[in-house]
């Protein structure tokens, strides 16, 4: 018997957990169904550590201090540059994705990232000689080597997420607080960097972004952001994006469109050459990708708006570096709560399997942190085939999401669900009480170094991540 035809016939009764309940109405005659339900358990956290979150009189306000903090957030597009300018990175210095990691616990893909982003700034003549001196900490001449989280930057990076000096970076900026936050321009898929590959055509699309790409969109984000029209809006493309099939994780296609509709009079009359303004519109409208690097920064941003809230167990990083997942909690500052990176579960490119593919990778999980990605499923139907399921699935999942948040942000709203706001602010507290973790879409990369990407698929965070930040947000409290 289905909820509807229990609706539709006489008055009846749903009765969860133990049976006397139910005898008891069965024996008054009345339709009783019973449901087979427990409350769901989440394994391997202190109990007492839950409850003193709970029970903490500054929680409540200190979530939707954040979660307003995140809402309130307006991200703008104001300059593209190399990182060398705007992370102060010098030969050997590289931002990589996820919590901290050394070369030893690397995964292949960053290793592969590495590799390729040291002779790519013309450190190492090849890859052996590359990975010789990563794995010494040295480059030729002795001086060192070092390996930080973009998200110690105020920056993000797909996949293994590797910034190195010449690389060019979009820089957004929050109107409201004016907080920048920073990303790498988008290559594209398959064999490419962020995905571990360094092969020849890789090294020749970089030195290509940072001879052309680069500069061509500085000249025109620059001359946008002066004009009549003001900073591309990023957060307003967002919500288009969300409201037109795209989830701002794996599908970014009417972001990526519209996007290249907002630059492209100023790329036209830049007074760069024709020829280099129609490659680089050629580029951005074939790369469906290439908002996500956009996308990113402007999660970011919101993330960090809502940091340092104290007694809030708001989520505001979620990052994964292909070895460990971590995340941030707006109470407990920057630090990190890591546990071992899930495998992702999907679909594979032709002539890969899972046998190929790495642990969960990457900085765009900072889509899902600020309520999109994964926990807008049920906006982008089309994607459904490509991370594995079905439509209802993704409607569930997104209903789902709302069960772990503490906000809804008009400002993304769901069309399916009769415009509802995105699922926003992961709260510590809920997951744990619920059982249910956020929902992810990535890619995935190939696990040797070189490989590239081999396919797309579902993942969620380790238990533990939010099991430590329970414990340490509990922590808090007795201070």
């Amino acid at each position: 018997m289905t909820i509807a035809d229990l609706l539709a016939g006489p008055p009846a009764v749903i009765s969860a957990g133990v049976d006397l309940m139910a005898e008891a109405l069965r024996s008054q005659a009345a339709t009783v169904t019973s449901v087979d339900w427990r409350p769901p358990v989440s394994e391997g956290y202190d109990p007492a550590a839950l409850a003193a979150v709970l029970a903490d009189p500054r929680t409540v306000a200190a979530n939707a201090l954040a979660a307003s903090r995140m809402l309130a957030t307006r991200a703008v597009l104001i300059d593209v540059l190399p990182a060398s300018e705007a992370l102060g990175l010098t030969p050997g210095q590289f931002c990589h994705a996820g919590p901290p990691i050394t070369w030893e616990r690397a995964s292949g893909p960053m290793r592969g990232a590495l590799i390729g982003a040291m002779i790519f700034e013309g450190l190492a003549a090849d890859a052996v000689a590359a990975e010789t001196m990563l794995a010494a900490g040295t480059l030729a001449d002795g001086s060192p080597i070092s390996l930080s989280p973009c998200h110690h930057h105020h920056a993000v990076g797909p996949m293994a997420g590797v910034i190195s000096p010449s690389m060019w970076l979009f820089r957004l900026q929050d109107v409201t607080t004016g907080n920048i936050a920073y990303c790498s321009l988008n290559e594209g898929l398959g064999k490419v960097l962020r995905y571990g590959a360094y092969s020849e055509e890789v090294l020749v699309r970089l030195r290509w972004m940072t001879a052309v790409l680069g500069p061509a969109l500085a000249v025109a984000v620059r001359a946008r952001a002066v004009g009549a029209a003001g900073p591309v809006d990023i957060t307003a493309i967002i919500g288009q994006m969300v409201q037109m099939g795209d989830e701002g994780h794996n599908r970014n296609r009417a972001g990526t469109l519209m996007f290249l509709r907002e630059l492209l009079p100023d790329l036209i009359s830049s007074g760069l050459p024709a020829a280099e303004v129609a490659e680089v519109a050629r580029f951005v409208s074939g790369n469906d990708h290439f908002f996500l690097n956009l996308v990113m920064p402007a999660g970011k941003l919101m993330g960090d708006a809502a940091r340092d809230v104290p007694g809030s167990s708001v989520v505001t990083a979620m990052a994964r570096n292909g070895t460990d997942f971590g995340i941030q909690v707006s109470g407990t500052g920057n630090r990190w709560f890591t546990g071992p990176a899930n495998y992702p579960q999907g679909l594979f490119l032709a002539g890969f399997t899972a046998d190929d593919a790495n642990p969960d990778i990457g900085d765009s999980a900072i889509t899902e942190t600020m309520g999109i990605g994964g926990l807008v499923m049920a906006t982008a139907p089309a994607i459904v085939r490509l991370v594995g399921g079905a439509v209802p699935d993704a409607l569930a999942t997104t209903t789902r999401m709302y069960e772990i948040t503490v906000a809804e942000n008009p400002a993304f709203p769901v069309p399916i669900l009769e415009f509802r706001g995105a699922p926003t602010g992961i709260d510590v507290t809920t997951v744990l009480r619920t059982g249910i973790l956020p929902q992810i879409n990535t890619g995935m990369a190939g696990r040797r170094p070189g490989t590239g990407q081999v396919g797309a698929g579902l993942v969620t965070p380790p238990m533990v991540c939010f099991t430590q930040a329970i414990e340490a947000l509990a922590a808090a409290v007795v201070e």
